[in-house]
This record gives C-alpha cells, sequence and structure tokens, in this order.
C-alpha cells in the first residue's frame, strides 16, 4: 500500500468519516481559510489513482467513497514504522512508549491487562 502525504490523509480521515462524500463536502468540513476547489479535487483524484478512494458518477459529478478502510491503512502504517524505526521489534516499540512517553500508571496497567487477555 502506497503512503499518504500529510494532504492526502488529512483528506482520506474525512473520508472515512463520511462513508461517501463530494468534493464540497469535504471542503466543508476542512478548517478555515478554505483551500480552493481545485486543490481538494486534484487530492481526491490522487487518491483515487493510489487506489484509495472510489467513486459513483453523476453526470460530471462524482461521489466519492474510500476502498481502503481506515484500520487498513492504520496496519500497513504502524507495520511501515515498526519496520523502519523500531527493527520490527513489539519489545523495541514498548520500551519506547514506556521509557520515553513516559506513561502514566494508569496507562502501563491498561496495557499489562491487555497483555494478560493476549496470554
Amino acid at each position: 500500500m502506497e503512503d499518504l502525504t500529510k494532504s492526502e490523509e488529512k483528506i482520506m480521515q474525512i473520508f472515512w468519516k463520511l462513508k461517501k462524500g463530494f468534493v464540497k463536502e469535504v471542503i466543508e468540513l476542512l478548517p478555515a481559510p478554505k483551500p480552493p476547489y481545485n486543490t481538494i479535487s486534484s487530492i481526491v483524484r490522487i487518491l483515487e489513482k493510489k487506489g484509495f478512494l472510489d467513486y459513483k458518477a453523476y453526470g460530471r459529478t462524482h461521489e466519492y467513497f474510500p476502498i481502503v478502510s481506515k484500520f487498513a491503512y492504520r496496519k500497513s502504517v504502524f507495520s511501515n514504522l515498526m519496520k523502519n524505526y523500531f527493527d520490527g521489534s513489539y519489545e523495541n516499540v514498548v520500551s519506547y512508549m514506556v521509557e520515553d512517553e513516559e506513561m502514566s500508571e494508569k496507562e502501563l496497567k491498561e496495557m499489562q491487562e491487555i497483555i494478560n487477555k493476549k496470554s
């Protein structure tokens, strides 16, 4: 799965929320100042070419919808993050989270409970 730019990811987040929508609807959900229609339309077409979106045509208007789930994209991004930054080691990820992110006692207990459930 291809990586997305920050702009592409921002647009995909909106489509994952909407489930389907037109470019104008996406623009309405973006913060001010609103980007030009053509800018968002171009990003949407790129997302379609990358295989993240498909559309249903109504004349010259297109209603877009995600064909890659947020879960599938998250899994791909996390897999790349693990491989490229943590040497593919879950131990390195957990160690980073515990040591460098200064997890709270509550968060540590919750993580331990999750691990215990998997065992």
